[in-house]
């Protein structure tokens, strides 16, 4: 989770022992270790930022804060996803990386009584349950087994650790090491899956100094979570880059109280990276057989869960979210609908959220009502604003329905 600010930026984690591999959680010499490992334990280890009590909230603000227009249309899109199901009897929605709960709450309030009476709300997040909230709403820290509805990750993404690599003086990409207080010294080549992702998804030009963020830790654990969904829509919201316009020196970045900081991996702030959210797309379009088909064994997603909902390592955690490995699955993998990315300002006009002004007239005939739609049409604005909100990045993955956007 960030800042609104389409221009905010991002975080990382250790490859482990080996350079290269998916996770891990070794460290270097001095007690330097990768971006992956550092930005976990200063994010989700104990006493870690998205454990504090003041909550996520408290230093930044989402399209969930800004106004309550962002739930009402995810709660619209449910309503979408509830018609193409059939309108069955139980319909799922999972909030990823939930927070306090802030959009689960608000999606459950904005359903039609008829739908949110059918509904079943989770909140799947680290940080323990929050004091006071809607007795409805189910909290976990990994998403359920099985999902029929809409699983929402807004914002999730981008707090799933990964690695960073820079360039050195030969031309070589090398893991980053950080310490405690974000200085930063070059470690060992990227070698291994990690390579392979930069090369299909950030290739690196052999020019001193270039950075790059490994996303191949994300696309598992969106992959994971796409795998959790029998039918319905699974989506991801976040400040986005594609191939082609990938970022020359990348995107890692801290916020504390509201303001972009230095990412330092001490627990006192957020650290976040945008989403190569194509590579996400590529990584969800074939998964494992579905829910219910696969062995409970450990995973490579690097979370076991959520971040910022479940980030223990593979295998230690209470749930299993990435894609099962070889020999793990009974049964062939399951190919899905093409993904679709938007950007939020297209997706939210599609769900009725467009900004535009309440006539004039109404200032005359009903005051309180045009001031009442002024104010919403200034949110409406926000959300969709070009340069900010309105430039994240949404991807679409239907399962067994088509399109409830299109």
């Amino acid at each position: 989770m960030t800042d609104e600010s389409a221009g905010n930026t991002g975080a990382a984690r250790d490859t482990g022992a080996a350079a290269g591999e998916p996770r891990g959680t070794g460290t270097a010499a001095g007690g330097a270790r990768g971006w992956r490992a550092a930005t976990e334990a200063a994010l989700y280890g104990p006493g870690g930022f998205y454990r504090r009590p003041e909550g996520p909230a408290g230093h930044f603000r989402t399209s969930v804060h800004a106004s309550p227009l962002f739930a009402a249309a995810v709660a619209r899109l449910l309503c979408r996803v509830d018609d193409a199901l059939g309108r069955p009897d139980t319909l799922d929605f999972v909030d990823m990386g939930a927070g306090r709960g802030e959009l689960v709450t608000g999606v459950l309030a904005a359903l039609p009584a008829g739908v949110a009476a059918r509904t079943r709300g989770y909140a799947v997040e680290l940080a323990a349950r929050p004091a006071g909230l809607d007795g409805r709403i189910t909290w976990l820290s990994a998403p359920p087994e099985t999902v029929t509805g809409l699983l929402f990750a807004n914002e999730w993404l981008d707090n799933v650790p990964l690695d960073v690599a820079e360039v050195d003086a030969r031309g070589v990409a090398r893991l980053v090491l950080v310490g405690a207080d974000g200085g930063e010294l070059p470690g060992e080549p990227v070698t291994g899956p990690a390579a392979d992702w930069l090369a299909r998804w950030w290739p690196l030009p052999a020019e001193e100094g270039l950075r790059a963020e490994i996303g191949l830790p994300r696309d598992l654990a969106w992959a994971g979570a796409v795998e959790r969904v029998a039918q319905g829509l699974a989506v991801a919201v976040d400040y986005a880059h594609s191939a082609g316009a990938r970022p020359p020196f990348g995107t890692l970045t801290g916020f504390r109280e509201g303001r972009e900081t230095a990412p330092v991996p001490d627990g006192t702030c957020d650290i976040t990276a945008h989403v190569a959210l194509d590579a996400c797309a590529a990584a969800a379009g074939t998964t494992g057989p579905g829910p219910g088909t696969a062995s409970a064994g450990p995973t490579d997603t690097g979370t076991a869960g959520a971040g910022p909902a479940d980030t223990e390592p593979a295998g230690t955690g209470p749930a299993d979210t990435g894609p099962a490995r070889a020999g793990e699955v009974a049964g062939a993998a399951r190919t899905l609908p093409a993904p679709r990315l938007l950007t939020q300002r297209d997706a939210l006009r599609a769900l009725d959220v467009t900004g535009a002004r309440p006539p004039l007239a109404l200032a005359s005939t009903d005051p309180a009502a045009y001031v009442r739609a002024l104010a919403g049409a200034g949110e409406a604005a926000e959300l969709t604003a070009p340069g900010g909100l309105g430039d994240f990045g949404w991807l679409l993955q239907p399962v067994g329905i088509a399109d409830p956007l299109r």
